[in-house]
C-alpha cells in the first residue's frame, strides 16, 4: 500500500502527520478524485493513526463512496474548514508538532490558515521528493492503464487525420478529435489542451489551436492525450499535408531518425541525460541543434507531465518501471515545426512505447 510507504517515511523522517493538498495526490493514495475549484480537499496522514480525508460537504456521500475505505469529514461553506481540520487531528492524535507538506503545491493562503491552527507546530519539512520518489516507478495495474489511454491517443491521431482539409481551422480540428473522443470512446477528459499546429504555427511548440486554417503543401503537428482511469497519455504525430519541399522533407525525417533511435537506445542503466544526448546528437550534427529548444522528455502517469525530467544535467539512471516521453523536435520560426513523441515504460532490456501509430511520414491529400 501506497498510504504504508507514507507512513514509513513519517517515521523514518521523524515528522508526526503529512497535510497532502495536491488532488492528484489524494487520488494517488487514496483512489478517490476531484476537483475542489475554491474549496479545501485534503489527506491528513499520521505516522501511527488512521489518516483522513477532508473535503466540502458536497463531496462527502461521494467520497464515502469511492475506492477510499477510510474516514471521510466535511465542512459547509458557512464554516471554517481549517478549524473543523484541526478539531478531528487533535481527536487522532496530540502528536503534530512537525509537518511534513507539499511544498511545491501547498499555496501561501492555506499554509497560513494551517499555522494559525497550529502556532507552534514546525512545517519545514518537505514531502514532495519523496511523494514523487514513489510515483516514478509504475505497477503492473498502472502500466495497464497508461496502456489503454495510449490506445485511445492512437485512436485521436485517426480521427484527426481525417479531419485535415484545406481552410479548415486548427480550432475546428481539435474540437473534432475532443469530441469524437467522447463519443465514439466516452473519454471525458483530455490530459491536456489538445495542440492542432499548421505550418509555421508549429515553430511555437506549446501554442493552442488557433483560427488560423489548414493551408496545401504544409506540415500539421498535433500534440495530444486522454484521460483513462485516472492515468494520461500524451503523444504528438506530425504530417504532410500535400507535397512537400525538400526542407521541410529533412526536418521531418532528421526528428523521425532522432526520435527512434532513442526508443531504440532507452534502456535500465543509462542516464536521462545519456538518453537525451542520443537525440540532441543527432539533431545537432544535421545542423538544427539550436531548433531543438527542449528536454527529451518527461514522466507520464496520473498527469501529463510528472518527475523526472529526461535532459542534460540529470544524472537519474533508468529503471525498470519508469515511464517518460521520448519527443525530439525542430522548430524554425516563420516556417515549420516538426515534433514525435511516445510516452513508454522501460523493461528490463529496453523501452515500450504506449502508442503505436506510425512514424514514417504521412502524405494526406489535399480536399477541399
Amino acid at each position: 500500500m501506497n498510504l504504508d510507504k507514507l507512513q514509513q517515511w513519517l517515521q523514518a523522517s521523524n515528522n508526526d502527520l503529512a497535510y497532502i493538498s495536491n488532488p492528484t495526490t489524494i487520488s494517488y493514495f487514496t483512489g478517490y478524485s476531484m476537483d475542489p475549484h475554491e474549496r479545501i480537499f485534503s489527506l491528513i496522514v499520521f505516522k501511527d493513526k488512521d489518516p483522513f480525508i477532508f473535503v466540502p460537504a458536497l463531496n462527502v456521500e461521494e467520497a464515502k463512496n469511492s475506492k477510499w475505505d477510510g474516514d471521510v469529514y466535511g465542512y459547509l461553506d458557512s464554516e471554517n474548514p481549517w478549524q473543523i481540520i484541526a478539531e478531528n487531528i487533535c481527536k487522532r492524535s496530540n502528536e503534530y508538532q512537525k509537518w511534513a507538506i507539499e511544498k511545491n503545491n501547498l499555496s501561501v493562503a492555506h499554509y497560513q490558515n494551517l499555522h494559525n491552527e497550529f502556532p507552534d507546530s514546525n512545517f519545514s519539512s518537505d514531502v514532495s521528493p519523496f511523494i514523487q520518489k514513489i510515483r516514478l516507478y509504475k505497477t503492473p495495474a498502472e502500466i495497464k492503464e497508461l496502456k489503454a489511454a495510449g490506445a485511445e491517443a492512437d485512436f485521436a491521431f485517426q480521427i484527426a487525420f481525417n479531419a485535415i482539409k484545406t481552410g479548415v481551422t486548427e480550432r475546428n480540428i481539435a474540437g473534432q478529435i475532443d469530441y469524437q473522443l467522447k463519443l465514439q470512446k466516452g473519454v471525458m477528459h483530455e490530459s491536456f489542451e489538445t495542440i492542432v499546429q499548421a505550418g509555421a504555427n508549429a515553430a511555437n511548440p506549446h501554442l493552442g489551436p488557433t483560427m488560423n486554417q489548414v493551408k496545401p503543401n504544409e506540415l500539421i503537428l498535433f500534440d495530444l492525450g486522454t484521460m483513462h482511469n485516472g492515468y494520461a497519455s500524451d503523444s504528438s504525430r506530425t504530417v504532410a499535408y500535400g507535397q512537400l519541399n525538400d526542407k521541410q522533407k529533412e526536418i521531418y525525417e532528421v526528428v523521425r531518425k532522432a526520435q527512434q533511435k532513442a526508443v531504440d537506445a532507452a534502456r535500465p542503466g543509462m542516464t536521462a541525460e545519456e538518453l537525451d544526448s542520443v537525440a540532441r546528437n543527432i539533431i545537432k550534427k544535421a545542423g538544427y541543434g539550436k531548433y531543438f529548444i527542449h528536454r527529451l522528455g518527461h514522466g507520464i502517469g496520473k498527469e501529463a507531465h510528472e518527475f523526472p525530467s529526461i535532459v542534460q544535467g540529470n544524472h537519474l539512471i533508468l529503471q525498470e518501471g519508469m515511464c517518460f516521453s521520448i519527443e525530439p523536435g525542430i522548430y524554425i520560426p516563420g516556417f515549420a515545426g516538426v515534433r514525435i513523441e511516445d510516452c513508454g515504460v522501460v523493461t528490463k532490456d529496453g523501452f515500450e512505447p504506449f502508442t503505436h501509430t506510425d512514424k514514417k511520414l504521412r502524405t494526406l491529400p489535399l480536399k477541399d
